[in-house]
């Protein structure tokens, strides 16, 4: 039984589909089937059941896909790196992720693949963007503030980040001298990343702050412009501690104090398992595994 067939049907069994398998391996449709079709001859069990818009995986291929586990994608990026150490790391690197994480952060771990030769291409997006162009193949890394929950795709904690409330000092002055914390909070414009308000429901469920409905009165997805217009003293909103530690050290910004605590927002590296057979992306993910983890 190959490892080319293991690897075919694990992309297989991934993408539900032949055709995307093909290309993700860069093999045809016919090599594809016929790796398929030799592996159930090997096991003497049918895998896949085909249907108009792809293939549903069998009891047997879920039993099967269960024992590989992730060893084949673990073996492939140990070859990867290995390569990478011996061989020259030219070619584009494209990794996609929140704008703000990747100028504040991301690029400042940056020059050593630089240095190595290496062509760096950084594309902004949500965590809908990141996950579509990670498994169309358009990027080969992504940085998001959410887990991946697409089964191609895997990922890894890279940063607890803090979140705290924060306005300009005048107008946080405001809020914490007001008879009525609740009552001042609420009544000054809140700046926002979208209308879900995410990190913003947990700070202020996270301190018991019922807010009904709030109706933002700017978003943007780059929070680079909230911190920006806070510091215009208007409005308030709530950042990843990195974003605001050096406005609160030189006075422009000033922590809302929370009445029972901080929340916490995650930060994760996340790839296709195919991308890692690349000895630049391979070498790239594990670059940025080790550098962002200790920071």
């Amino acid at each position: 039984m190959s490892l080319q067939r293991l690897r075919t049907f694990i992309e297989v069994y991934r993408q539900r589909s032949v055709t995307n398998a093909a290309r993700s391996l860069n093999l045809t449709q016919p090599a594809v089937s016929q790796h398929i079709a030799g592996l159930e001859v090997a096991i003497g069990r049918k895998l896949f059941e085909r249907e108009v818009r792809g293939v549903v995986p069998t009891a047997a291929a879920d039993e099967l896909a269960a024992d590989l586990g992730n060893k084949l994608d673990d073996a492939e990026a140990a070859l990867s790196s290995a390569r990478a150490r011996s061989i020259e790391l030219t070619g584009a690197l494209r990794i996609i992720g929140h704008g703000d994480f990747l100028a504040e952060v991301v690029t400042t771990h940056l020059q050593p693949l630089l240095e190595a030769g290496m062509k760096v291409r950084l594309h902004t997006g949500d965590s809908d963007l990141i996950t579509h162009m990670l498994t169309e193949g358009h990027c080969d890394l992504g940085i998001s503030a959410y887990p991946a929950n697409d089964k191609r795709l895997h990922c890894e904690l890279i940063r607890n980040e803090r979140v705290l409330a924060v306005a300009s000092p005048q107008v946080a002055d405001r809020i914490v001298s007001a008879p009525d914390f609740r009552q001042a909070l609420l009544a000054e414009p809140l700046l926002a990343y979208n209308l879900e308000l995410s990190m913003i429901d947990r700070w202020l469920g996270k301190n018991k702050i019922d807010h009904g409905q709030i109706n933002p009165a700017m978003t943007g997805q780059d929070l680079r412009s909230l911190r920006n217009l806070l510091c215009k003293h208007f409005g308030w909103t709530a950042l990843p501690e990195y974003l605001c530690a050096p406005y609160l050290d030189n006075g422009q910004l000033m922590e809302i104090p929370a009445p029972v605590g901080s929340t916490f927002l995650d930060y994760y590296l996340v790839w296709t398992p195919s991308a890692l057979r690349q000895p630049r992306v391979a070498h790239a993910r594990q670059s940025l595994l080790w550098n962002l983890k200790k920071t």
